[in-house]
């Protein structure tokens, strides 16, 4: 009995000695299993948020999110003593990795797509306008002291601005680029030759003053110079004197020329512009601006600023009746001044808009000769800015 009872004692131990290690082992083997679980469920989790973080964000931000994936994936590994344990961090990066090269792809096929794409081609043929950002506004509008102003963009034949662009009106010494006109298209008129002022020169109309008197002998030349450049009145006078047929054919052949131009409502009762009856409207004016700007002479002579001129007893000096171009404050290929008390201040420009882009002012009936110079530096400034 007793020996049954060591036996059984020592079965005991060596029972105790194989079994409780395994056990003590096999609760290890548990928690190590747990710790894995809990493991892998944060290591999903961070999946998770990473592919969502890849979706939405840009490839800088993929980058940034898949070395913060990488950095705990190898804090994971440093911890887990399974190998299996980073498989769900690494397909985590495998998406992350794919979408970031999805997107890179995108934006690589989109910009191949715009290099490879032409570019819209910039329309060249749009109508030109005066814009608000450049002055030409409603309050600025207001501002035109000319009761009648035309501005026409000559290089597509487009209106800029008009106001009573069709009124008839008094052009008063405007006349006078249609006196040249006229008298230059004589077959042989040679200018050196000289041309007196007599007592049919004389103003007996409005009976104003010149600083040619009777009997003064100029150049056919500097008599255009003059009545151009200065609006010297007996000057355009002797000019329509000096015509085949006489003053009667020359005014005829004034009105004639307004025709074929294209001016109905033109109408010429002399070569000075001292009638009333010589008007026009400012839209008409622009074909005589054209017409008049195909003449080298009235280019020359109607911008120049002063001239010395012999009389044959002695010399008297001249300037430019348009303060714009005496004072430089324009650049044009033509212009004309005119003021009766019928018409008011009037002129007629050709502007070069940038040294190139020509555009034609005319503006008829202001009440001063500031008004109508300030007229033509507004709408200069207009040209300026709004036009290429």
């Amino acid at each position: 009995m007793f020996r049954t009872q060591q036996l059984r004692s020592g079965n005991d131990l060596r029972f105790s000695l194989l079994i409780l290690p395994g056990l003590r082992r096999a609760g290890m083997v548990v928690r190590l299993l747990m710790c894995s679980v809990l493991l892998l469920a944060l290591t999903a989790l961070s999946g998770k948020v990473s592919e969502a973080h890849a979706a939405g964000s840009t490839a800088g931000k993929h980058r940034a999110a898949s070395s913060g994936a990488k950095g705990r994936n190898r804090s994971v590994r440093k911890k887990a003593a399974a190998p299996a344990k980073p498989r769900a961090p690494a397909r985590g990066r495998r998406r992350g990795r794919a979408a970031a090269a999805a997107v890179a792809a995108t934006g690589a096929a989109a910009a191949t797509a715009a290099v490879a794409s032409p570019a819209p081609a910039i329309t060249t043929n749009t109508k030109p306008e005066l814009l608000p950002r450049c002055g030409f506004t409603e309050a600025s509008r207001r501002h035109i002291f000319s009761r009648g102003v035309y501005v026409l963009d000559e290089e597509t034949n487009t209106p800029l601005f008009e106001r009573n662009a069709d009124t008839v009106a008094p052009i008063a010494s405007v006349t006078k680029l249609m006196t040249a006109i006229v008298w230059l298209d004589q077959k042989s008129l040679p200018m050196a030759n000289r041309l007196e002022v007599t007592e049919d020169d004389l103003d007996n109309l409005k009976f104003t003053h010149s600083r040619l008197s009777v009997g003064a002998s100029l150049s056919r030349a500097d008599m255009l110079h003059i009545a151009l450049m200065s609006s010297e009145n007996r000057a355009a006078a002797a000019m329509s004197r000096d015509y085949p047929g006489g003053r009667p054919a020359f005014i005829a052949a004034m009105n004639a020329r307004a025709q074929a131009l294209g001016m109905p409502h033109t109408h010429f009762e002399n070569g000075t512009g001292l009638s009333p009856e010589n008007v026009s409207t400012p839209r008409e004016l622009a074909e005589l601006v054209k017409a008049a700007n195909r003449y080298q002479l009235i280019r020359n002579d109607s911008l120049d600023k002063q001239k010395i001129i012999n009389i044959g007893r002695g010399q008297l000096q001249y300037i430019n009746s348009n303060r714009l171009i005496r004072y430089g404050q324009v650049n044009a290929t033509v212009q004309k001044t005119g003021f009766i008390n019928e018409s008011g201040h009037n002129m007629v420009l050709r502007l070069l808009v940038h040294d190139r882009r020509p555009v034609i002012v005319t503006m008829l009936g202001s009440g001063t000769a500031d008004g109508s110079r300030l007229d033509g530096v507004r709408i200069a400034k207009w040209l300026n800015c709004s036009l290429n």
